[in-house]
């Protein structure tokens, strides 16, 4: 059974992470706080995440350099990063916050449904990700430990097939709707979605007799 996903709420504002906790509360996944830069990145050392919501504003080490520390670290460059700013200063600053590597660029105020259907669909990657990952990883160990491998392997692996082509065919309906959307961190969402699929269908792939090393 898959635990809930973590999602990291950055903000140094008390009252701003009470309303987030509130907004995402209906997703019913593990919501963990951070009140500064230096908070996220002690919790991003230990703890898996789904996905990031980091304030741009924050004293101290602010939005755009957390983020690039978290892009620089191998262990959490992945982690999608949904940017939230109480003020815009147009296409510039907009640009930077996707130039330090977020997926989403969100002015406050946010209409709470929006913002908690962005989440949801890094949430949705995330379980069906560790999923793929802990079937693939006791498929693994069943061909290592039974010579009769390949006769019992392949309904496992025809089943996880079946399984990715149901995430596969939900994220291209998905990119399908992100792609009539003006915003360009849809955009960013799809090409997201597109890269781990691709990458989880080629895992899956190699795990089939014939394609295991000697």
């Amino acid at each position: 059974m898959v635990q809930k996903a973590k999602i990291l709420l950055v903000d140094d504002r008390p009252e701003n992470l009470l309303a987030l906790e509130a907004i995402l509360s209906a997703l019913d996944q593990t919501l963990v706080r951070a009140v500064s830069g230096e908070e996220a990145l002690k919790a991003l050392l230990t703890d898996d995440f789904a996905v990031i919501l980091l304030d741009v504003q924050m004293p101290g080490m602010d939005g755009f350099e957390t983020a690039a520390h978290i892009k620089r670290r191998e262990r959490t460059r992945d982690i999608p990063i949904i940017f939230l700013t109480a003020i815009n200063h147009g296409p510039h600053h907009t640009f930077r916050g996707y130039a330090a590597g977020a997926v989403d660029y969100i002015s406050k105020p946010f209409d709470p449904w929006v913002l908690r259907a962005k989440v949801s669909v890094f949430v949705d990657l995330y379980v069906k990700n560790c999923q793929l990952k802990e079937q693939a990883a006791l498929l693994r160990l069943q061909l290592e430990d039974d010579r009769q491998g390949r006769d019992r392997s392949e309904p496992l692996l025809t089943e996880l097939s079946a399984r990715l082509a149901s995430v596969e065919e939900q994220a291209e309906a998905l990119t399908k709707q992100l792609g009539d959307s003006p915003d360009a961190g849809a955009a960013a969402t799809a090409a997201h979605l597109e890269r781990k699929l691709a990458g989880l269908r080629a895992a899956l792939e190699a795990l089939r007799p014939g394609t295991q090393s000697a």
